[in-house]
């Protein structure tokens, strides 16, 4: 995992631009650059017993399961993301979403690692609906029961904590 993508500072160009946990410093002009923690939202999607998971079709996590859901655009809220991905990634209009719970998650794309602040929902389905697959995003869907549901093959830490936190829901 590269540590440091960037070798000069933005502001004056030195060499002497380092990170230390989220930050970027210039020790010669003292500009700070900050990295934050980018937002995503993701769905768990029930309907009776059962949960819809994704397989991802790309790294990733290429080959595993996931649930709907993706980062969340400047100006969006967590919710209108959780609708939007939903729409894009399953062809499928959800709009009665309940918050579960958020959690801290890494994810590395293209050799750089993003820290991200995860938002997890549920959806209660009366029927399984009919799925438009975003190809490019989703390799195809699962629909697993309860008990089936092996949490090690599910892609992210943070998706494997919703899905334990949801299902411990369940048993109660």
């Amino acid at each position: 995992m590269q540590t440091n993508p960037f070798t000069f500072c933005p502001a004056c160009k030195s060499h002497a631009f380092t990170l230390t946990n989220n930050r970027y410093f210039c020790d010669d002009c003292h500009f700070t650059f900050f990295l934050n923690a980018a937002s995503a939202a993701a769905g768990i999607i029930v309907c009776g017993d059962e949960v819809l998971f994704t397989i991802r079709q790309k790294e990733p996590g290429k080959g595993k399961l996931g649930l709907p859901g993706g980062f969340v655009d400047f100006g969006e809220s967590m919710e209108d993301a959780i609708c939007r991905e939903t729409l894009e990634e399953l062809g499928v209009e959800i709009t009665q979403w309940q918050y579960l719970l958020t959690a801290p998650n890494t994810y590395d794309y293209a050799n750089v690692r993003y820290h991200t602040c995860d938002g997890f929902f549920v959806a209660h389905l009366q029927e399984k609906p009919e799925l438009t697959l975003q190809e490019s995003e989703i390799a195809g869907v699962k629909w697993l029961k309860h008990p089936e549901i092996q949490l090690e093959d599910i892609a992210f830490a943070s998706m494997r904590k919703a899905l334990a936190h949801y299902l411990s829901q369940c048993e109660k």
